[in-house]
């Protein structure tokens, strides 16, 4: 398994990360155990901050929250100097709690309710990001009832889709967000907003895609928007403050994935608008970025205590561990690939192929599909990496499994950052109506 960030194999043999032995993060916290280190998360913030620093540009770099949020991460980026995505009431709620300063907030997603609109107005959150009309309405009558003014980007689909490799010049029409720069559903939106006197229209977003490796499909989404800029500029006189460019910035989970540097997607991002962007106007636009996953994801590990195995001869060998698709269903749903090791034998040889279950009841809960290891038994510890983004903010209670805790590790000490679930927890919101007898129907 790549170690990445702090992670190191110690003198014991165990896999320690951020100065902590994952052996005794199991004594202490128990398994499933989501894993984060502090410092690789700080590190990623700080190579964006001082990749836009070096631009020269005035910039935002905004933590996509919905990758994982909790309270504490929450104030890590806040240290950090980011500001905060967020995409519901709950991520916003949350970014509340935590005591995120309101004005470096913007609240994404495609169908906000009129309470999420009115909670967020009330907050005085930083800026909306508008994805249709409905809500572009809406939002202005929110605003226009209260009294205010608010902060608002439209989304627009640039017609450039980029996923890992590979990148899309023409389609993504065909999405649920955004209004369409093709289709001229953009510029009407661009023209209703700048004309009301509840919305300042501080500009455009606009996003291509997930763990993107290459530079192209950001550079053409830049000239995209830079030729819809001088289009409404020419015929609606609005000039846009401000340009997000969205997320995507892809990390490394297993060896076929091949990122680039953190700099070398700022660079090309910020080369690009100084490009494009200086045919347009005379002083370049604020730029801001949407990074999640390359933040938080490899910064996460989750531990699991090996259980069961199933041998079939000539075919597979399967061992289970105390977790699985509750706390890591990105397998199952997107058939995404993971590195693992034993963390309490990290110097021994591989010696078998096998694939690593997860408890529940679904034959479609499998971890990884054929992993190199050492012979595993009952007790040992499976270390899977890169499970920072997505893992904690999917888990679930399939089967009433509890979720499991999130500790951060620094400088050899761990803080619960989110406590295991308890029994109780699964029954908290549960009701039985008095209408339902506790006695048995049948005789």
């Amino acid at each position: 398994m790549y170690l990445h960030g702090t992670s190191k194999i110690n003198a014991k043999g165990h896999l320690e990360i951020g100065g902590c032995d994952t052996v005794d993060l199991k004594q202490q916290y128990g398994t499933p155990l989501y894993i984060v280190d502090e410092a690789l998360v700080r590190q990623r913030c700080r190579e964006y901050m001082d990749a836009f620093q070096q631009s020269g540009l005035p910039f935002q770099v905004a933590y996509a929250s919905k990758a994982f949020c909790v309270m504490a991460m929450c104030r890590v980026v806040e240290e950090e100097g980011l500001s905060l995505d967020v995409v519901s009431e709950g991520e916003l709620y949350t970014a509340l709690q935590a005591g995120f300063p309101v004005e470096r907030i913007h609240f994404h997603g495609n169908n906000k309710t009129p309470e999420e609109l009115e909670m967020a107005i009330s907050a005085g959150i930083g800026c909306f990001v508008v994805d249709n009309f409905t809500e572009l309405h809406m939002l202005q009558a929110i605003a226009a009832d209260k009294g205010v003014a608010v902060n608002v980007l439209l989304r627009v689909t640039p017609g450039v889709e980029a996923h890992t490799h590979e990148f899309i010049s023409t389609g993504q029409t065909d999405s649920k967000f955004g209004f369409d720069i093709g289709n001229g559903s953009a510029k009407e939106a661009v023209e209703l907003a700048s004309g009301s006197l509840n919305l300042r229209l501080l500009g455009v977003h606009s996003h291509i895609g997930s763990q993107i490796f290459e530079v192209e499909g950001f550079e053409l989404a830049v000239e995209r928007v830079a030729q819809f800029a001088a289009d409404v500029k020419a015929k609606l006189g609005v000039v846009f403050k401000v340009i997000n460019l969205g997320g995507g910035f892809g990390i490394r989970y297993t060896e076929e994935d091949h990122p680039l540097q953190v700099s070398e997607y700022v660079k090309a991002i910020t080369d690009a608008v100084k490009k494009h962007f200086a045919e347009v106007y005379a002083q370049l636009p604020e730029i801001w970025v949407e990074p999640g996953r390359s933040i938080i994801g490899d910064a996460g590990t989750t531990l699991y205590t090996v259980g069961s195995a199933k041998d079939i001869p000539g075919v597979r060998k399967y061992v289970a561990v105390d977790g699985g698709m509750t706390d890591n269903p990105r397998p199952a749903l997107y058939d995404s690939k993971y590195e693992a090791m034993l963390a309490n034998r990290g110097n021994d040889a591989n010696e078998e192929t096998v694939s690593i279950a997860g408890k529940c009841c679904e034959s479609g809960d499998m971890l990884i599909w054929d992993l190199e290891l050492p012979k595993a038994n009952p007790g040992d510890l499976l270390a899977v990496a890169c499970t920072g983004a997505y893992n904690y903010a999917m888990a679930s209670n399939y089967n009433r499994i509890r979720r499991p805790a999130v500790v951060f590790v620094k400088d050899g000490a761990s803080d619960v950052v989110v406590k295991r679930e308890k029994l109780e927890d699964i029954i908290s919101c549960d009701v039985i109506p008095e209408r339902i007898s506790k006695q048995p129907s049948y005789k």
